[in-house]
């Protein structure tokens, strides 16, 4: 008899999502899909305030990446206004996204994915958590608390606080870098670059260890998009938006992120909150892609510092034209943490970052502003349209976990269908499942646009829909 089975609530992600996998008459996996349950509706209660406070209202989206929303926002609001913001507004704001890459990709690479491929699969959930890794690699659980909480103190010396800084403005941002606060930062940066390459060396060796894994996890062809200088250099805060195919061809390339609505399309399926958006030229749902660092990393020539040029070009060997396996998004964070530090240590005694001329004033020019960056989890997009008065008539975001919707859907199932034996779903099963999503870093409450504890549900359903078995994880 066909068999379904539910995952839910998922774990160590930041949200709440449930996962069904639906067995066919001979019991193999035939379906599975990835859930999200919970629903914020920042788009529409965004409506009728004044543009001008939508970066403090947005950042509010998200605790962990804040920054992420703060920057794509203010862009907006700069279109509306029509300016150019000065350039020293600039460079600060791409500073306070580079610690916000560090401060995210850390606690996504150490905290919650390492204790499963540094601990083992099979460990019990006890032990296979941040505390287990304490107890069994010290040093490098160190390093990775104190690499997050070096990327939390360049976003706090610039915006006054570690989360949610109401710090960039319409027109450029409050407050300059103070020449206390550069030498603070400039005396962490050697402990900062040495964890970074610690974790890469770390991790090279993680990648002889599972082959399996690398098969198994997400590994199928897919397009990739994301932002990148004109030269082809690694880009997180502005840029042209590219489009790569899974063998290394570059299909649409120096395109403006403004007109992102010729290039991508937003459909919705009824069993998720999470928007499905797709690349329109190859339609629904063949133009599955995904964003984040796998995808920057497969789109760029280079990254644009030594050290991160030479992982790069290691990185790029492991693929065949571009790096189709979605495991490949813990090294792709590790070579991006490396880049944010490498960067730093470059643009810290930068005069500018201690200039006065910081906002540009203007009023309401545009009725129509566009605000796109690079989030630690990849391209995020707003969209204002406001009235002669500047209040907000219609926002749209799209954010980067609803893009790799459809590949975190397609992970799943892969990885279903590897491992999944039986009517049961076994704690390592269910594990490895998780695992595939946490992948992709994904954040819920961002993309639903809920507050609450991480939680997954796995269920399984014979082909009519009968529940057999069902997996918590709370």
């Amino acid at each position: 008899m066909p068999r379904q089975i539910t995952i839910d609530p998922v774990t160590r992600i930041e949200g709440h999502a449930k996962i069904t996998i639906q067995l066919d008459e001979a019991g193999n996996v035939d379906n599975v899909r990835f859930h999200v349950v919970e629903f914020r509706g920042f788009e529409r209660f965004c409506e009728g305030r004044p543009f001008s406070e939508m970066p403090g209202i947005t950042a509010r989206i998200c605790g962990i990446c804040p920054v992420s929303h703060l920057l794509a926002s203010a862009k907006a609001c700069d279109r509306i206004l029509s300016v150019d913001i000065p350039p020293a507004a600039e460079k600060l704001r791409r500073m306070m996204n580079l610690g916000q890459i560090i401060q995210s990709h850390a606690l996504s690479f150490f905290h919650l994915s390492a204790p499963d491929f540094l601990l083992g699969w099979e460990q019990p959930p006890e032990r296979r958590n941040l505390f287990g890794l304490a107890a069994a690699e010290p040093e490098l659980a160190r390093r990775g608390i104190r690499l997050r909480q070096f990327g939390q103190e360049v976003i706090e010396t610039l915006g006054g606080r570690k989360i949610h800084p109401a710090w960039a403005v319409p027109g450029g941002v409050r407050t300059a870098l103070t020449p206390a606060g550069r030498e603070a930062l400039k005396a962490r940066l050697p402990e900062a670059k040495e964890s970074a390459l610690m974790a890469l060396d770390r991790f090279k060796k993680v990648l002889s260890t599972h082959k399996q894994e690398l098969q198994v996890f997400g590994n199928f062809p897919s397009l990739f998009v994301g932002l990148v200088a004109p030269n082809g250099t690694w880009e997180h805060y502005d840029g042209h938006l590219c489009v790569m195919d899974s063998v290394g061809n570059v299909i649409c390339d120096h395109a403006d992120p403004t007109q992102y609505g010729s290039i991508i399309g937003e459909a919705v399926e009824t069993s998720s909150y999470l928007k499905s958006p797709y690349y329109k030229p190859l339609g629904y749902p063949g133009g599955m892609y995904r964003v984040g660092p796998l995808a920057r990393l497969n789109i760029a020539r280079q990254m644009g510092t030594p050290q991160a040029d030479e992982e790069l070009s290691r990185f790029k060997t492991l693929g065949r034209g571009a790096v189709n396996a979605s495991f490949m998004y813990h090294y792709a964070r590790l070579i991006e943490i490396l880049a944010c530090v490498e960067r730093l240590e470059e643009m810290l005694d930068d005069p500018d970052l201690l200039g006065t001329r910081l906002r540009a004033d203007a009023g309401v020019n545009s009725l129509e502003g566009v605000g796109v960056s690079e989030a630690p989890r990849g391209t995020l997009f707003h969209h204002y349209n406001v009235d002669e008065k500047g209040v907000i008539r219609r926002v749209n975001l799209i954010i980067a976990t609803g893009q790799n919707n459809l590949a975190m859907n397609r992970t799943v199932a892969q990885i279903a269908r590897h491992y999944l034996t039986g009517s049961t779903i076994s704690e390592p099963m269910l594990n490895r499942i998780e695992a595939g999503i946490r992948a992709f870093d994904p954040c819920l409450s961002c993309s639903t646009h809920a507050d609450g504890r991480i939680a997954l549900r796995v269920a399984l359903l014979d082909a009519k829909g009968q529940v057999l078995d069902v997996a918590n994880r709370l």
